[in-house]
């Protein structure tokens, strides 16, 4: 069987932004990551019958080194830094971190264990690949059929939004965050390669940075949650419930303005505002919505913006939560005249046929030995092994909201 992962770029821009932070501040971290899938009862058939061809495609990760032309598009972008670069001409992901196998309960287990400068490049990998080997054994002309046919569907609706669009209009932009849960590689391109082709105006970026680069597209991301947890409890021996200060602190220090969206819903969006004052608000470009009610979300962004004596208008809301084109144009329609809104879309660019597609994760549970966790602003969202944790952290959270103003 043919690799399905063929080049170490064929990952979103975040797994580089956040390493490069680890190499240079936390480069002892050590980490543990989990694979779980949150709709089991909705697979066509379990997914432990992919677990021979998993391992096997695992082996052949762990042989890929970057090319130097990749390595080249790396340091064109303006927030990756030589030295980072030079560290990646050695990278090589080494097959002893990440074991695959059945638990006790006969599902998929996969577990990443290892320093964080190599556990946490296994994640976006490991999920294509378990989506890949997933849908092969269901693929056939009806699925493809079907996911042409809605593609075309979502072509017309682009290039109606993009019809629409006035020159005085703010632009109406997004991207394609689909890498972890899509179809296939091929399709991925093809979906990307079609919308951006037929809307340059609308759909200008990819979290993906091999197909940003084949495709002359710009690469879009920044942070990810396993940054707040890694940064924020598990490398600070200090009340949980100030992670994001450390995070966006340890952000500032290695890109100052640039790169700035800063996730906000890693342990509750007004946990989060706690520590989003002045001094990042004004550095940070903008912010991402992952998680609870996008409208009530974006209302209280641009509140606590005006709050702050900031104008909103120069600020970029990000919303990525689930979204196809529709809800995000009301999105857009809703905001778009007191701030700056873009999208990242994900399975419904990627994955959308007739199949349903698979929900998985994989999730830092384990940091320095300790445990970290997720409090979303949706219930289920969250990922940690120990419950105990989870009410600790959330205690933590209840008293800085209620004492510390």
């Amino acid at each position: 069987m043919s690799a399905i992962i063929r080049s170490l770029l064929d990952t979103d821009l975040y797994k580089f932004t956040m390493l490069q932070v680890v190499l240079h501040q936390f480069p002892q971290t050590h980490s543990v990551y989990l694979f779980r899938c949150r709709n089991l009862e909705d697979t066509v058939y379990p997914l432990v019958e992919i677990l021979e061809d998993l391992n096997h495609q695992l082996d052949l990760l762990c042989e890929l080194r970057f090319a130097e032309d990749e390595l080249q598009y790396l340091r064109s972008l303006r927030f990756i830094k030589s030295d980072f670069v030079d560290y990646l001409e050695l990278f090589q992901l080494k097959r002893r971190f990440i074991q695959a196998s059945i638990d006790e309960s006969g599902r998929l287990d996969i577990r990443i264990e290892g320093p964080m400068v190599q556990a946490m490049m296994f994640e976006i990998f490991v999920l294509a690949i378990v989506n890949e080997l997933y849908f092969r054994r269901i693929r056939n002309d009806e699925v493809l059929a079907e996911g042409e046919r809605r593609l075309q569907q979502k072509l017309l609706q682009l290039e109606q939004y993009a019809k629409e669009q006035k020159e005085s209009d703010p632009p109406f932009l997004v991207s394609d965050f689909g890498t972890r849960r899509r179809y296939s590689f091929e399709w991925q391109k093809h979906v990307v390669q079609t919308f951006h082709s037929a809307a340059p105006k609308v759909f200008r970026g990819t979290s993906n940075v091999l197909l940003a680069k084949e495709l002359g597209i710009s690469p879009i991301g920044t942070m990810a949650h396993e940054w707040i947890m890694c940064v924020g409890q598990g490398n600070h021996k200090h009340n949980p419930a100030y992670s994001n200060w450390y995070a966006l602190d340890a952000w500032v220090r290695e890109y100052g303005v640039l790169n700035g969206i800063a996730l906000t819903d890693a342990i509750t969006t007004d946990c989060f505002l706690r520590d989003f004052q002045l001094t990042y608000a004004t550095l940070f470009s903008g912010v991402r919505h992952d998680s609870g009610d996008p409208v009530e979300w974006g209302e209280k962004m641009i509140a606590h913006y005006q709050k702050l004596g900031i104008n909103p208008a120069n600020k970029t809301l990000l919303f990525s939560d689930s979204l196809d084109f529709a809800r995000a144009h009301e999105l857009y329609e809703h905001f778009r005249n007191r701030t700056k809104v873009a999208f990242g879309i994900g399975t419904y660019i990627s994955n959308d046929t007739e199949v349903p597609a698979l929900n998985i994760v994989m999730k830092t549970t384990l940091c320095n030995g300790m445990d970290v966790a997720k409090i979303s602003d949706t219930p289920g969202k969250g990922m940690c092994k120990n419950p105990d944790y989870v009410h600790y952290l959330k205690r933590c959270i209840d008293w800085r909201m209620n004492h510390d103003r």
